[in-house]
């Protein structure tokens, strides 16, 4: 969980790092910062030397997993904490505790308007994602070309989540129907004799107009790591099927579901994820506007733009809590496989 509570700087930085605002300051404080990590990093190494036999393999590898904990503990927990903290406190540091930020969050209309939003995304994009992925996965599996057309299907995970965003809004662009079309969804309704129309005004239509956007991104995502999933399945099970009659929507139902289910839940839970923590595009396309803000945008806007980073907070770390259940029903799930 990323922090909303801004601090201070390192009070053990030298002054001219902690200010740098100049190019030659900041490449100063990256020189500084990899100094540092060589610095650490030859300790280990020179500490590591003095650990030797079976025990001494144990003590080598918490040796090295320290400074990875020590960075897990100053980016993740102590921010997390403050999050915490900041969600029952209102807009000053030292103010009193309350649950004021959570009980706004759950009678604001705004607000509910935002979980709601959060809550088709959440619902939409996964399954649909995935479904998309499964299909194109099974339509392709050796074929000629294969390689090819999953490419295809895989290049807008290439893209950066706000050139797709570019990219579609283009696609939706909005010209009066007498007018030439620039916005090729438009054109093909003007082609057909349709009037043209706001795609990302109207609500809820905008909404699932921006899910269409990170479907594409993640449709390639599923197509890959379904596609290796059934290449996997043993040719012999998929043969003694065949020899049973068995083919078609059977086969995929008995045969090749089964086989990557947890493939399947992988994938699920990872979109699954990433949809919950979605800014970019909903940012780059409407700015949250005209009804289509999400939490993980919302508690950007509460914190920076309406001064009120304790309803910010809150908004985080329902994030967080939304997001654990799913984490550990997947590291279960691996860990049943594994």
């Amino acid at each position: 969980m990323t922090s909303v509570v801004l601090g201070s700087a390192p009070a053990f930085l030298p002054e001219p790092l902690l200010r740098a605002s100049s190019v030659p300051g900041k490449f100063a404080l990256m020189l500084f910062a990899i100094l540092v990590f060589a610095a650490i990093f030859g300790l280990i190494l020179f500490l590591a030397t003095f650990f030797k036999g079976r025990s001494g393999e144990r003590w080598q590898g918490m040796l090295f997993a320290l400074p990875a904990v020590g960075l897990l503990a100053v980016g993740l927990v102590y921010p997390a904490l403050r999050t915490i903290n900041q969600s029952f406190k209102g807009r000053t540091a030292d103010g009193p505790y309350s649950l004021d930020n959570y009980v706004t969050m759950f009678t604001s209309p705004e607000l509910l308007l935002v979980l709601r939003n959060t809550a088709i995304w959440v619902v939409f994009v996964p399954f649909v994602a995935t479904a998309v992925g499964l299909l194109y996965a099974i339509l392709v599996d050796r074929a000629r070309g294969e390689a090819f057309a999953k490419a295809l299907v895989f290049l807008p995970m290439a893209i950066s989540m706000v050139g797709a965003s570019l990219i579609w809004k283009f696609v939706y662009e909005f010209r009066p129907t007498s007018r030439p079309q620039t916005g090729l969804l438009n054109a093909i309704f003007k082609l057909f004799g349709l009037e043209t129309r706001q795609w990302l005004l109207d609500a809820p239509l905008n909404t699932l107009m921006l899910i269409v956007v990170m479907v594409w991104i993640q449709a390639g995502f599923a197509m890959t790591i379904l596609s290796a999933a059934i290449k996997a399945i043993p040719d012999d099970i998929i043969e003694a099927a065949r020899l049973d009659g068995v083919s078609g929507l059977r086969m995929f139902r008995y045969i090749t579901l089964p086989s990557i289910r947890p493939a399947v839940v992988v994938v699920l839970t990872t979109i699954g994820i990433a949809t919950m923590k979605i800014f970019d595009i909903v940012r780059t396309m409407t700015g949250g506007q005209f009804d289509t803000s999400v939490v993980a945008y919302e508690f950007y806007n509460q914190i920076f733009r309406f001064n009120a980073p304790g309803v910010g907070a809150a908004l985080a770390v329902l994030l967080f809590v939304l997001v654990i259940p799913v984490v550990t029903y997947n590291v279960v799930q691996m860990r049943k496989e594994a």
